[in-house]
Protein backbone atom coordinates (compact mmCIF):
# COMPACT_ATOMS: atom_id res chain seq x y z
CA UNK A 1 0.00 0.00 0.00
CA UNK A 2 1.04 3.64 -0.26
CA UNK A 3 3.05 4.50 2.85
CA UNK A 4 3.25 7.86 4.57
CA UNK A 5 5.86 8.95 7.14
CA UNK A 6 4.07 6.98 9.89
CA UNK A 7 4.38 3.66 8.07
CA UNK A 8 0.99 3.35 6.26
CA UNK A 9 -1.68 5.41 4.64
CA UNK A 10 -2.90 8.17 6.94
CA UNK A 11 0.30 8.02 9.00
CA UNK A 12 0.81 11.79 8.82
CA UNK A 13 -2.46 12.40 10.67
CA UNK A 14 -1.57 9.77 13.28
CA UNK A 15 1.76 11.45 13.81
CA UNK A 16 0.10 14.82 14.24
CA UNK A 17 -2.26 13.36 16.85
CA UNK A 18 0.65 11.82 18.76
CA UNK A 19 2.42 15.15 18.60
CA UNK A 20 -0.68 16.89 19.97
CA UNK A 21 -0.77 14.50 22.91
CA UNK A 22 2.93 15.09 23.60
CA UNK A 23 2.52 18.84 23.50
CA UNK A 24 -0.49 18.66 25.81
CA UNK A 25 1.59 16.65 28.27
CA UNK A 26 4.45 19.16 28.08
CA UNK A 27 6.82 16.73 26.28
CA UNK A 28 8.88 17.27 23.13
CA UNK A 29 7.18 15.22 20.41
CA UNK A 30 9.07 12.36 18.84
CA UNK A 31 9.12 11.69 15.13
CA UNK A 32 9.21 8.41 13.25
CA UNK A 33 11.63 5.80 14.48
CA UNK A 34 14.68 6.38 12.26
CA UNK A 35 18.30 7.01 12.96
CA UNK A 36 19.34 10.55 13.75
CA UNK A 37 17.41 13.44 15.29
CA UNK A 38 13.97 14.30 13.92
CA UNK A 39 13.04 17.96 13.84
CA UNK A 40 9.45 19.11 13.55
CA UNK A 41 8.76 22.08 11.39
CA UNK A 42 6.75 24.96 12.83
CA UNK A 43 3.98 24.09 10.34
CA UNK A 44 3.77 20.53 11.70
CA UNK A 45 3.63 21.81 15.28
CA UNK A 46 0.88 24.28 14.40
CA UNK A 47 -1.06 21.49 12.71
CA UNK A 48 -0.77 19.27 15.78
CA UNK A 49 -1.94 22.01 18.14
CA UNK A 50 -4.88 22.74 15.84
CA UNK A 51 -5.91 19.07 15.92
CA UNK A 52 -5.55 19.05 19.72
CA UNK A 53 -7.76 22.14 20.01
CA UNK A 54 -10.37 20.47 17.85
CA UNK A 55 -10.21 17.34 20.02
CA UNK A 56 -10.86 19.43 23.14
CA UNK A 57 -14.51 20.16 23.92
CA UNK A 58 -16.75 21.22 26.78
CA UNK A 59 -16.98 18.79 29.68
CA UNK A 60 -20.19 16.76 29.94
CA UNK A 61 -20.12 16.87 33.73
CA UNK A 62 -19.96 20.36 35.23
CA UNK A 63 -21.33 22.03 38.35
CA UNK A 64 -24.25 23.21 36.22
CA UNK A 65 -25.01 19.79 34.72
CA UNK A 66 -24.34 17.56 37.75
CA UNK A 67 -27.05 16.02 39.92
CA UNK A 68 -28.39 18.98 41.94
CA UNK A 69 -29.22 16.70 44.89
CA UNK A 70 -25.57 15.68 45.22
CA UNK A 71 -24.50 19.33 45.00
CA UNK A 72 -26.90 20.14 47.84
CA UNK A 73 -25.30 17.54 50.13
CA UNK A 74 -23.24 18.88 53.04
CA UNK A 75 -21.29 16.75 55.53
CA UNK A 76 -19.87 18.98 58.23
CA UNK A 77 -17.60 16.52 60.02
CA UNK A 78 -15.49 16.30 56.83
CA UNK A 79 -16.32 19.75 55.48
CA UNK A 80 -14.35 23.00 54.89
CA UNK A 81 -12.80 23.07 58.36
CA UNK A 82 -11.25 19.62 57.81
CA UNK A 83 -9.97 20.59 54.35
CA UNK A 84 -8.31 23.63 55.92
CA UNK A 85 -6.77 21.39 58.59
CA UNK A 86 -5.29 19.25 55.82
CA UNK A 87 -3.77 22.31 54.15
CA UNK A 88 -2.20 23.40 57.44
CA UNK A 89 -0.72 19.93 57.97
CA UNK A 90 0.96 20.13 54.56
CA UNK A 91 2.34 23.55 55.42
CA UNK A 92 3.79 22.23 58.69
CA UNK A 93 5.48 19.39 56.78
CA UNK A 94 7.08 21.98 54.48
CA UNK A 95 8.52 23.74 57.52
CA UNK A 96 6.19 26.75 57.44
CA UNK A 97 6.10 28.18 60.95
CA UNK A 98 2.83 28.16 62.91
CA UNK A 99 1.96 28.96 66.55
CA UNK A 100 1.70 25.16 67.03
CA UNK A 101 3.57 22.04 65.92
CA UNK A 102 0.68 19.71 65.01
CA UNK A 103 -2.97 19.69 63.98
CA UNK A 104 -5.17 17.91 66.51
CA UNK A 105 -8.19 16.49 64.68
CA UNK A 106 -10.86 16.54 67.37
CA UNK A 107 -13.57 16.72 64.70
CA UNK A 108 -14.44 13.05 64.32
CA UNK A 109 -15.05 9.96 66.45
CA UNK A 110 -12.12 7.94 65.12
CA UNK A 111 -10.90 6.16 68.26
CA UNK A 112 -7.84 4.36 66.89
CA UNK A 113 -6.59 7.48 65.10
CA UNK A 114 -6.61 9.12 68.55
CA UNK A 115 -4.49 6.38 70.06
CA UNK A 116 -7.02 3.87 71.41
CA UNK A 117 -5.63 0.33 71.29
CA UNK A 118 -7.59 -2.36 69.38
CA UNK A 119 -9.36 -5.12 71.29
CA UNK A 120 -6.99 -8.09 71.05
CA UNK A 121 -9.62 -10.80 70.59
CA UNK A 122 -11.35 -8.95 67.75
CA UNK A 123 -8.09 -8.50 65.86
CA UNK A 124 -7.13 -12.13 66.46
CA UNK A 125 -10.36 -13.46 64.96
CA UNK A 126 -10.18 -11.15 61.93
CA UNK A 127 -6.48 -12.04 61.43
CA UNK A 128 -7.31 -15.76 61.49
CA UNK A 129 -10.13 -15.22 59.01
CA UNK A 130 -7.87 -13.18 56.74
CA UNK A 131 -4.95 -15.62 56.80
CA UNK A 132 -6.30 -19.10 57.71
CA UNK A 133 -2.79 -20.61 57.84
CA UNK A 134 -2.59 -18.97 61.28
CA UNK A 135 -5.18 -21.47 62.50
CA UNK A 136 -2.27 -23.88 62.99
CA UNK A 137 -0.30 -21.36 65.05
CA UNK A 138 -0.02 -21.94 68.83
CA UNK A 139 0.13 -18.13 69.24
CA UNK A 140 -3.65 -17.81 68.86
CA UNK A 141 -6.19 -18.92 71.48
CA UNK A 142 -8.62 -21.74 70.72
CA UNK A 143 -11.75 -19.62 71.30
CA UNK A 144 -10.56 -17.19 68.59
CA UNK A 145 -9.83 -20.10 66.24
CA UNK A 146 -13.27 -21.58 66.89
CA UNK A 147 -14.99 -18.36 65.87
CA UNK A 148 -12.77 -17.88 62.83
CA UNK A 149 -13.49 -21.43 61.57
CA UNK A 150 -17.22 -20.85 61.95
CA UNK A 151 -17.09 -17.58 60.01
CA UNK A 152 -14.94 -19.11 57.26
CA UNK A 153 -17.35 -22.04 56.90
CA UNK A 154 -20.01 -19.47 56.07
CA UNK A 155 -17.86 -17.97 53.30
CA UNK A 156 -17.69 -19.28 49.73
CA UNK A 157 -14.54 -21.36 49.34
CA UNK A 158 -13.86 -20.85 53.06
CA UNK A 159 -12.36 -17.48 52.09
CA UNK A 160 -12.93 -13.97 53.39
CA UNK A 161 -12.22 -12.84 49.83
CA UNK A 162 -15.46 -14.27 48.42
CA UNK A 163 -18.76 -12.44 48.03
CA UNK A 164 -21.43 -13.23 50.60
CA UNK A 165 -25.20 -13.08 50.46
CA UNK A 166 -26.38 -9.46 50.15
CA UNK A 167 -28.00 -9.70 53.58
CA UNK A 168 -24.71 -10.94 55.05
CA UNK A 169 -23.23 -14.25 56.21
CA UNK A 170 -26.00 -16.35 57.73
CA UNK A 171 -24.12 -17.54 60.84
CA UNK A 172 -23.18 -13.93 61.69
CA UNK A 173 -26.81 -12.85 61.37
CA UNK A 174 -27.67 -15.68 63.75
CA UNK A 175 -25.06 -14.37 66.21
CA UNK A 176 -26.48 -10.84 65.91
CA UNK A 177 -29.97 -12.17 66.72
CA UNK A 178 -28.60 -14.04 69.77
CA UNK A 179 -26.82 -10.89 70.93
CA UNK A 180 -30.00 -8.82 70.67
CA UNK A 181 -31.90 -11.43 72.68
CA UNK A 182 -29.25 -11.35 75.45
CA UNK A 183 -29.07 -7.55 75.44
CA UNK A 184 -32.84 -7.17 75.64
CA UNK A 185 -33.43 -9.78 78.35
CA UNK A 186 -34.89 -12.52 76.20
CA UNK A 187 -36.93 -10.48 73.71
CA UNK A 188 -36.96 -12.73 70.59
CA UNK A 189 -34.93 -11.75 67.53
CA UNK A 190 -35.20 -13.35 64.08
CA UNK A 191 -32.02 -13.63 61.95
CA UNK A 192 -34.22 -13.04 58.90
CA UNK A 193 -34.83 -9.49 60.19
CA UNK A 194 -31.07 -8.83 60.45
CA UNK A 195 -29.17 -7.15 57.61
CA UNK A 196 -25.40 -6.77 57.83
CA UNK A 197 -24.29 -3.37 56.55
CA UNK A 198 -21.24 -1.28 55.66
CA UNK A 199 -21.21 0.53 58.98
CA UNK A 200 -24.50 1.84 60.32
CA UNK A 201 -24.52 4.61 57.68
CA UNK A 202 -25.13 2.13 54.86
CA UNK A 203 -28.22 0.73 56.58
CA UNK A 204 -29.63 4.16 57.40
CA UNK A 205 -29.21 5.31 53.79
CA UNK A 206 -30.80 2.11 52.43
CA UNK A 207 -33.87 2.39 54.66
CA UNK A 208 -34.30 6.07 53.76
CA UNK A 209 -34.01 5.25 50.04
CA UNK A 210 -36.81 2.72 50.23
CA UNK A 211 -39.02 5.00 52.36
CA UNK A 212 -38.90 8.18 50.29
CA UNK A 213 -41.51 8.74 47.60
CA UNK A 214 -44.13 11.16 46.28
CA UNK A 215 -43.94 14.68 44.96
CA UNK A 216 -45.05 18.16 46.00
CA UNK A 217 -46.97 18.13 49.26
CA UNK A 218 -46.99 14.34 49.26
CA UNK A 219 -43.16 14.15 49.20
CA UNK A 220 -41.84 12.15 52.16
CA UNK A 221 -40.85 14.18 55.21
CA UNK A 222 -38.12 12.83 57.50
CA UNK A 223 -38.14 14.06 61.09
CA UNK A 224 -34.62 14.45 62.51
CA UNK A 225 -33.31 15.85 65.81
CA UNK A 226 -31.58 19.20 65.89
CA UNK A 227 -28.70 19.02 66.62
CA UNK A 228 -28.27 15.94 64.40
CA UNK A 229 -25.54 13.79 62.93
CA UNK A 230 -25.00 15.25 59.41
CA UNK A 231 -25.44 11.84 57.75
CA UNK A 232 -29.20 12.42 58.05
CA UNK A 233 -29.37 15.84 56.44
CA UNK A 234 -26.91 14.70 53.75
CA UNK A 235 -28.96 11.59 52.89
CA UNK A 236 -32.18 13.60 52.88
CA UNK A 237 -30.65 16.14 50.47
CA UNK A 238 -29.27 13.44 48.20
CA UNK A 239 -32.66 11.71 48.03
CA UNK A 240 -34.53 15.00 47.54
CA UNK A 241 -36.72 14.33 50.57
CA UNK A 242 -38.02 16.95 53.00
CA UNK A 243 -36.11 17.55 56.22
CA UNK A 244 -38.39 18.13 59.20
CA UNK A 245 -36.51 19.49 62.21
CA UNK A 246 -37.48 18.85 65.80
CA UNK A 247 -35.38 20.52 68.48
CA UNK A 248 -33.84 18.81 71.49
CA UNK A 249 -34.20 20.73 74.74
CA UNK A 250 -30.75 22.12 75.56
CA UNK A 251 -32.02 23.64 78.82
CA UNK A 252 -33.02 20.14 79.95
CA UNK A 253 -29.84 18.21 79.04
CA UNK A 254 -30.89 17.81 75.40
CA UNK A 255 -34.06 15.93 76.32
CA UNK A 256 -36.52 14.84 73.63
CA UNK A 257 -39.98 16.30 74.21
CA UNK A 258 -43.03 14.76 72.54
CA UNK A 259 -44.77 18.15 72.44
CA UNK A 260 -41.89 19.37 70.26
CA UNK A 261 -42.31 16.29 68.02
CA UNK A 262 -45.99 17.11 67.64
CA UNK A 263 -45.28 20.76 66.80
CA UNK A 264 -42.77 19.78 64.11
CA UNK A 265 -45.10 17.12 62.67
CA UNK A 266 -48.16 19.35 62.49
CA UNK A 267 -46.25 22.21 60.85
CA UNK A 268 -44.68 19.85 58.32
CA UNK A 269 -48.03 18.44 57.21
CA UNK A 270 -48.67 21.73 55.42
CA UNK A 271 -45.84 21.11 52.91
CA UNK A 272 -44.96 17.39 52.95
CA UNK A 273 -45.98 13.91 54.10
CA UNK A 274 -44.00 13.20 57.30
CA UNK A 275 -43.67 9.43 57.67
CA UNK A 276 -40.19 8.82 59.15
CA UNK A 277 -38.97 9.66 62.66
CA UNK A 278 -35.22 9.40 63.40
CA UNK A 279 -33.86 9.08 66.94
CA UNK A 280 -30.17 9.05 67.93
CA UNK A 281 -29.69 7.41 71.34
CA UNK A 282 -27.21 7.99 72.93
CA UNK A 283 -27.08 11.33 71.17
CA UNK A 284 -24.58 12.56 68.60
CA UNK A 285 -23.41 15.33 68.90
CA UNK A 286 -25.22 16.02 72.16
CA UNK A 287 -24.28 13.02 74.33
CA UNK A 288 -27.65 12.62 76.07
CA UNK A 289 -29.10 9.21 76.99
CA UNK A 290 -32.88 8.91 76.64
CA UNK A 291 -34.70 7.48 79.65
CA UNK A 292 -37.30 4.73 79.46
CA UNK A 293 -40.30 7.07 79.80
CA UNK A 294 -39.06 9.22 76.92
CA UNK A 295 -38.67 6.17 74.67
CA UNK A 296 -42.17 4.95 75.57
CA UNK A 297 -43.59 8.38 74.68
CA UNK A 298 -41.76 8.41 71.35
CA UNK A 299 -42.99 4.91 70.46
CA UNK A 300 -46.57 5.84 71.35
CA UNK A 301 -46.25 8.99 69.24
CA UNK A 302 -44.94 6.97 66.25
CA UNK A 303 -47.76 4.42 66.66
CA UNK A 304 -50.39 7.17 66.95
CA UNK A 305 -49.12 9.16 63.96
CA UNK A 306 -48.18 6.12 61.81
CA UNK A 307 -44.49 6.98 61.56
CA UNK A 308 -41.67 4.60 60.60
CA UNK A 309 -39.09 4.69 63.42
CA UNK A 310 -35.33 4.77 62.84
CA UNK A 311 -33.32 4.17 66.04
CA UNK A 312 -29.62 4.98 65.66
CA UNK A 313 -28.08 3.08 68.59
CA UNK A 314 -24.41 2.90 67.62
CA UNK A 315 -23.32 4.36 70.98
CA UNK A 316 -25.26 1.82 73.05
CA UNK A 317 -22.08 0.76 74.93
CA UNK A 318 -21.06 4.38 75.59
CA UNK A 319 -23.08 5.34 78.68
CA UNK A 320 -21.14 7.08 81.47
CA UNK A 321 -23.36 9.06 83.85
CA UNK A 322 -24.68 7.52 87.04
CA UNK A 323 -28.41 6.90 86.83
CA UNK A 324 -28.30 6.63 83.04
CA UNK A 325 -28.90 3.36 81.25
CA UNK A 326 -29.20 2.38 77.61
CA UNK A 327 -32.67 1.07 76.66
CA UNK A 328 -33.09 -0.28 73.15
CA UNK A 329 -36.18 0.86 71.26
CA UNK A 330 -36.83 -2.76 70.31
CA UNK A 331 -36.95 -3.90 73.97
CA UNK A 332 -39.27 -1.08 75.07
CA UNK A 333 -41.47 -1.65 72.02
CA UNK A 334 -41.85 -5.34 72.97
CA UNK A 335 -42.63 -4.53 76.59
CA UNK A 336 -45.36 -2.06 75.58
CA UNK A 337 -47.44 -4.98 74.37
CA UNK A 338 -48.56 -6.65 71.12
CA UNK A 339 -50.59 -3.66 69.88
CA UNK A 340 -47.30 -1.76 69.58
CA UNK A 341 -44.85 -4.61 69.00
CA UNK A 342 -46.80 -6.12 66.10
CA UNK A 343 -47.50 -2.81 64.36
CA UNK A 344 -44.82 -0.15 64.82
CA UNK A 345 -42.28 -0.37 61.99
CA UNK A 346 -38.81 -0.02 63.45
CA UNK A 347 -35.28 -0.16 62.02
CA UNK A 348 -32.46 -0.05 64.58
CA UNK A 349 -28.74 0.23 63.84
CA UNK A 350 -25.42 -0.76 65.40
CA UNK A 351 -21.79 -0.61 64.29
CA UNK A 352 -18.21 -1.74 64.98
CA UNK A 353 -17.05 1.88 64.75
CA UNK A 354 -18.04 3.12 68.20
CA UNK A 355 -18.58 1.51 71.62
CA UNK A 356 -15.39 0.08 73.13
CA UNK A 357 -14.26 -1.31 69.74
CA UNK A 358 -13.62 1.86 67.75
CA UNK A 359 -13.05 -0.22 64.60
CA UNK A 360 -14.15 2.50 62.14
CA UNK A 361 -12.06 1.26 59.21
CA UNK A 362 -13.61 -2.21 59.05
CA UNK A 363 -16.99 -0.65 58.16
CA UNK A 364 -18.95 -3.33 60.00
CA UNK A 365 -22.55 -2.90 61.09
CA UNK A 366 -26.05 -4.30 61.15
CA UNK A 367 -29.65 -3.23 61.16
CA UNK A 368 -32.67 -5.05 62.56
CA UNK A 369 -35.94 -4.21 60.79
CA UNK A 370 -39.25 -5.08 62.44
CA UNK A 371 -42.78 -5.29 61.02
CA UNK A 372 -41.68 -4.74 57.44
CA UNK A 373 -44.33 -5.59 54.84
CA UNK A 374 -43.45 -9.00 53.26
CA UNK A 375 -43.32 -7.46 49.77
CA UNK A 376 -40.95 -4.74 50.97
CA UNK A 377 -38.49 -7.29 52.41
CA UNK A 378 -37.78 -8.49 48.88
CA UNK A 379 -37.41 -4.92 47.66
CA UNK A 380 -34.94 -4.14 50.46
CA UNK A 381 -32.80 -7.18 49.66
CA UNK A 382 -32.88 -6.18 45.99
CA UNK A 383 -31.68 -2.68 46.88
CA UNK A 384 -28.89 -4.06 49.09
CA UNK A 385 -27.84 -6.48 46.36
CA UNK A 386 -26.80 -3.56 44.14
CA UNK A 387 -23.73 -3.12 46.37
CA UNK A 388 -23.32 -6.94 46.29
CA UNK A 389 -22.42 -7.40 49.97
CA UNK A 390 -20.92 -5.54 52.92
CA UNK A 391 -17.12 -5.84 53.41
CA UNK A 392 -16.59 -9.39 54.63
CA UNK A 393 -13.81 -8.43 57.07
CA UNK A 394 -16.30 -5.93 58.55
CA UNK A 395 -18.86 -8.71 58.88
CA UNK A 396 -16.27 -10.80 60.76
CA UNK A 397 -15.48 -7.85 63.07
CA UNK A 398 -19.19 -7.37 63.74
CA UNK A 399 -19.45 -11.04 64.67
CA UNK A 400 -16.84 -10.62 67.40
CA UNK A 401 -18.77 -7.64 68.81
CA UNK A 402 -21.94 -9.71 69.12
CA UNK A 403 -20.21 -13.01 69.97
CA UNK A 404 -17.40 -12.08 72.38
CA UNK A 405 -15.60 -14.48 74.74
CA UNK A 406 -17.77 -15.87 77.54
CA UNK A 407 -16.85 -16.98 81.08
CA UNK A 408 -14.78 -20.13 80.98
CA UNK A 409 -13.17 -19.35 77.63
CA UNK A 410 -9.44 -18.70 77.33
CA UNK A 411 -9.71 -15.08 76.16
CA UNK A 412 -12.50 -13.96 78.50
CA UNK A 413 -10.40 -12.32 81.24
CA UNK A 414 -8.24 -10.30 78.84
CA UNK A 415 -11.28 -9.27 76.76
CA UNK A 416 -13.20 -7.99 79.81
CA UNK A 417 -10.14 -6.16 81.10
CA UNK A 418 -9.57 -4.37 77.78
CA UNK A 419 -13.25 -3.54 77.30
CA UNK A 420 -13.68 -2.13 80.81
CA UNK A 421 -10.44 -0.17 80.52
CA UNK A 422 -11.63 1.58 77.34
CA UNK A 423 -15.08 2.39 78.71
CA UNK A 424 -13.86 3.59 82.13
CA UNK A 425 -11.27 5.76 80.41
CA UNK A 426 -13.96 7.27 78.17
CA UNK A 427 -16.14 7.98 81.24
CA UNK A 428 -13.20 9.76 82.90
CA UNK A 429 -12.57 11.84 79.77
CA UNK A 430 -16.27 12.70 79.43
CA UNK A 431 -16.31 14.14 82.96
CA UNK A 432 -12.97 15.90 82.45
CA UNK A 433 -14.20 17.54 79.23
CA UNK A 434 -17.46 18.67 80.77
CA UNK A 435 -15.73 20.16 83.83
CA UNK A 436 -12.97 21.96 81.93
CA UNK A 437 -15.34 23.44 79.33
CA UNK A 438 -17.66 24.75 82.05
CA UNK A 439 -14.75 26.63 83.64
CA UNK A 440 -14.31 28.75 80.50
CA UNK A 441 -16.13 32.12 80.62
CA UNK A 442 -18.85 32.28 77.97
CA UNK A 443 -19.00 28.49 77.47
CA UNK A 444 -21.66 26.11 78.79
CA UNK A 445 -21.55 22.33 78.38
CA UNK A 446 -24.35 19.95 79.39
CA UNK A 447 -23.44 16.71 81.18
CA UNK A 448 -21.89 14.17 78.81
CA UNK A 449 -24.10 11.21 79.64
CA UNK A 450 -22.89 9.08 76.73
CA UNK A 451 -21.42 8.83 73.19
CA UNK A 452 -18.01 10.38 72.38
CA UNK A 453 -18.48 14.14 72.08
CA UNK A 454 -19.15 17.40 73.86
CA UNK A 455 -21.36 20.01 72.22
CA UNK A 456 -20.85 23.16 74.28
CA UNK A 457 -22.70 26.39 73.65
CA UNK A 458 -20.32 29.31 73.11
CA UNK A 459 -20.88 33.04 73.38
CA UNK A 460 -19.77 34.91 70.25
CA UNK A 461 -19.65 38.74 70.54
CA UNK A 462 -21.54 40.87 68.02
CA UNK A 463 -18.29 42.26 66.54
CA UNK A 464 -17.17 38.72 65.71
CA UNK A 465 -20.58 37.97 64.20
CA UNK A 466 -20.23 41.02 61.95
CA UNK A 467 -16.74 40.00 60.87
CA UNK A 468 -18.00 36.47 60.13
CA UNK A 469 -20.71 37.94 57.89
CA UNK A 470 -18.08 40.00 56.07
CA UNK A 471 -16.23 36.74 55.35
CA UNK A 472 -19.52 35.08 54.33
CA UNK A 473 -19.19 32.55 57.14
CA UNK A 474 -21.55 31.33 59.86
CA UNK A 475 -20.35 32.85 63.17
CA UNK A 476 -19.42 29.46 64.67
CA UNK A 477 -17.58 28.48 61.47
CA UNK A 478 -15.61 31.73 61.78
CA UNK A 479 -14.87 30.88 65.43
CA UNK A 480 -13.76 27.32 64.64
CA UNK A 481 -11.60 28.47 61.72
CA UNK A 482 -9.84 30.97 63.98
CA UNK A 483 -9.38 28.24 66.61
CA UNK A 484 -7.77 26.00 63.97
CA UNK A 485 -5.51 28.72 62.57
CA UNK A 486 -4.29 29.88 65.98
CA UNK A 487 -4.06 26.61 67.94
CA UNK A 488 -4.11 23.76 65.41
CA UNK A 489 -7.25 22.32 67.01
CA UNK A 490 -9.85 21.10 64.52
CA UNK A 491 -13.44 20.98 65.79
CA UNK A 492 -16.77 21.11 63.92
CA UNK A 493 -19.03 24.19 64.10
CA UNK A 494 -22.50 23.67 65.51
CA UNK A 495 -24.06 25.04 62.33
CA UNK A 496 -23.02 21.78 60.65
CA UNK A 497 -25.29 19.84 63.02
CA UNK A 498 -28.10 22.37 63.34
CA UNK A 499 -28.92 24.54 66.35
CA UNK A 500 -31.56 26.99 67.49
CA UNK A 501 -31.21 30.36 65.81
CA UNK A 502 -29.07 32.78 67.81
CA UNK A 503 -27.12 30.01 69.57
CA UNK A 504 -23.62 28.83 68.66
CA UNK A 505 -21.82 25.59 69.44
CA UNK A 506 -19.00 23.33 68.36
CA UNK A 507 -18.56 19.57 68.57
CA UNK A 508 -15.35 18.19 70.05
CA UNK A 509 -14.49 14.54 70.55
CA UNK A 510 -13.40 13.24 73.97
CA UNK A 511 -11.18 10.54 72.39
CA UNK A 512 -7.61 11.95 72.74
CA UNK A 513 -5.49 10.48 75.56
CA UNK A 514 -6.18 12.15 78.93
CA UNK A 515 -3.01 14.26 79.06
CA UNK A 516 -3.41 15.39 75.46
CA UNK A 517 -7.09 16.13 76.09
CA UNK A 518 -6.16 18.35 79.05
CA UNK A 519 -3.69 20.31 76.91
CA UNK A 520 -6.26 20.59 74.11
CA UNK A 521 -8.94 21.93 76.45
CA UNK A 522 -6.49 24.40 78.04
CA UNK A 523 -5.70 25.70 74.56
CA UNK A 524 -9.43 26.06 73.84
CA UNK A 525 -9.78 28.03 77.08
CA UNK A 526 -6.87 30.36 76.27
CA UNK A 527 -8.12 30.90 72.73
CA UNK A 528 -11.70 31.62 73.84
CA UNK A 529 -10.62 34.21 76.41
CA UNK A 530 -8.45 35.99 73.81
CA UNK A 531 -11.28 35.78 71.28
CA UNK A 532 -13.68 37.47 73.72
CA UNK A 533 -11.11 40.17 74.51
CA UNK A 534 -10.48 40.85 70.83
CA UNK A 535 -14.15 41.16 69.83
CA UNK A 536 -15.70 42.47 73.06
Amino acid sequence: CGRGPGGCRGGRTDMALRCAASLAAGRQPRGPRREGTVRWSSAAKASAVKINEKASREKILTLESMNPQVKAVEYAVRGPIVLKAGEIEKELLKGIKKPFTEVIKANIGDAHAMGQRPITFLRQVVALCTYPNLLDSPSFPEDAKKRARRILQGCGGNSLGSYTASQGINCIREDVASYIERRDGGVPADPDNIYLTTGASDGISAILKILISGGGKSRTGVMIPIPQYPLYSAAISELDAIQVNYYLDEENCWALNVNELRRALNEAKAYCNPKVLCIINPGNPTGQVQNRKCIEDVIHFAWEEKLFLLADEVYQDNVYSEGCQFHSFKKILYEMGPEYYNNVELASFHSTSKGYMGECGYRGGYMEVLNLHPDIKGQLVKLLSIRLCPPVSGQAAMDVVVNPPVPGEESYAQFVKEKESVLSNLAKKAKLTEDMLNKIPGVHCNPLQGAMYAFPQIFIPSKAIEEAKAHKMAPDMFYCMKLLEETGICVVPGSGFGQREGTYHFRITILPPVEKLKILLEKVKDFHIKFLEKYA
